[in-house]
């Protein structure tokens, strides 16, 4: 059953994490392309990474690719596939191209094309493991960050807790916590999610780490608290640009003094944009016509945006979810994390309104947390708007906030920001 695979572009499309490891750690070595499709991808997107990473057969299951998906495409069952493979590995030296779908916020994902290398670059795998260390984290490990602690605990050794799209998040932190999960990462949405559930206590972790999105100071300090006595880190990190640095002393943004070279990363900040060149970094995107992943220089751009704040470095959000408000800027994450700060928000999202006069103003949409006196809503909007007004520039400042139950994230988990 390996022969077919050997030397091959290969799609790996299954439901469950499981099935994804046992067959990631099959096929790398034997496949030449192994292209990863992450978990509630619609199908059209489904089709353009088999089509990008021009796959000539895929290793798969019902769950991960239905019967009637990609009929053209010859398949193999990804238990039989996984079985056969590890046994072909042995000794043939190939180097596998691994092929990953980004996790953006606002449309179809590209696909990167990395390195085994490349992709396990930020881990040192000189270092010992603490004793009893057990991973888990709130990402697919399919997607660029869960890939992260799924390669930290295969190199290390360590044991590793998968989630599970289909379960709740109270009820993944029950099964982490009784499994003893020690080191764990997710995006600061999770965390944001995590923080509102009862089961949040049932963990007691050594290790909290934040990336995919901007970590917020109320984020930070809400698992400061938490968790006194864990070690915690926000890092940064993108598909593209590969992990690029991690920051441990509790404050949002990065200390100035990261920019420069050291350990073979190079950043640098550009047109208030942050750019990342070392040898994690992505090779270049797939597909018939790609753009250019890098430039001449090496470097990638990132697409996000920086300001620097004395010593420190803050992050004010993507170049591409800048909104327009009567010409002037407006950075949603920036607001977001004014919003945040208020006592009755759990988590909040800033979207462009359509405006007759001025094209867009600010709209924060609003998850309050558990307990808030909601009796007189109209009250707590003005509440949420005044404390605003002395945090940001006028333009900044929501026009209207709206409460909602929750809000929507991409597989990925990061906040959905592409208007309906």
């Amino acid at each position: 059953m390996s022969e077919p695979l050997a030397g091959k572009r290969v799609l790996l499309a299954v439901g469950g994490q499981m099935a994804a490891a046992r067959a990631m750690l099959a096929l790398d070595g034997l496949v030449a392309r192994l292209a990863l499709v992450p978990p509630g991808l619609a199908p059209e997107h489904v089709a353009r990474i088999a089509t990008d990473s021009d796959a000539e057969i895929a290793v798969c299951d019902a769950e991960g690719l239905p019967d009637d998906a990609l009929p053209g495409l010859p398949r193999i069952d990804v238990e039989t596939a996984s079985r056969a493979s590890f046994e072909a590995t042995v000794g043939t030296g190939r180097e596998t191209e691994w092929a990953l779908a980004t996790s953006g916020t606002t449309g179809a994902p590209k696909l990167v094309a990395h390195t085994l290398e490349g992709l396990a670059g930020g881990i040192n795998t000189a270092a010992t493991p603490e004793p009893g260390t057990v991973w888990s984290t709130f990402y697919d490990i399919r997607r660029y960050g869960g890939l992260q602690v799924f390669l930290r605990a295969m190199l290390a050794p360590a044991s590793l807790v998968l989630s599970d799209r289909h379960e709740t998040v109270r009820d993944f932190l029950v099964r982490a916590g009784d499994a003893g999960v020690t080191h764990i990462l997710g995006t600061p949405s999770h965390w944001r999610l995590a923080l509102m559930s009862n089961a949040l206590s049932r963990l007691s972790p050594r290790y909290v780490r934040l990336s995919g999105e901007i970590a917020d100071q109320t984020v930070l300090d809400l698992l400061r608290a938490a968790f006194p006595d864990a070690r915690m880190a926000h890092a940064y990190a993108s598909t593209e640009g590969g992990v690029g640095f991690t920051v441990e002393d509790g404050c949002e943004g990065f200390p100035a003094s990261l920019i420069g070279t050291r350990a073979g990363i190079e950043i640098a900040v550009r047109d208030d944009a942050l750019y990342v060149r070392s040898s994690r970094t992505g090779r270049r995107y797939l597909g018939a016509a790609p753009e250019p992943l890098m430039a001449e220089d090496g470097f990638v751009d990132t697409g996000d945006l920086v300001e620097r704040r004395g010593d420190r470095f803050h992050f004010l959000g993507r170049r591409s979810g800048v909104i327009n408000v009567g010409g002037a800027k407006v950075q949603p994450e920036e607001v977001e994390a004014v919003v945040n700060l208020h006592a009755s928000v759990s988590m909040s999202r800033v979207r462009a309104r359509p405006n007759p006069i001025l094209g867009a103003v600010v709209e924060a949409e609003v998850v309050l947390r558990a307990g808030t006196d909601a009796a007189d809503p109209a009250a707590l909007k003005k509440a949420i708007i005044a404390h605003c007004r002395p945090r940001l520039s006028g333009h900044k400042v929501p026009a209207s906030v709206r409460f909602v139950d929750d809000l929507p994230l991409t597989s990925g988990g990061k906040l959905v920001r592409r208007m309906p």
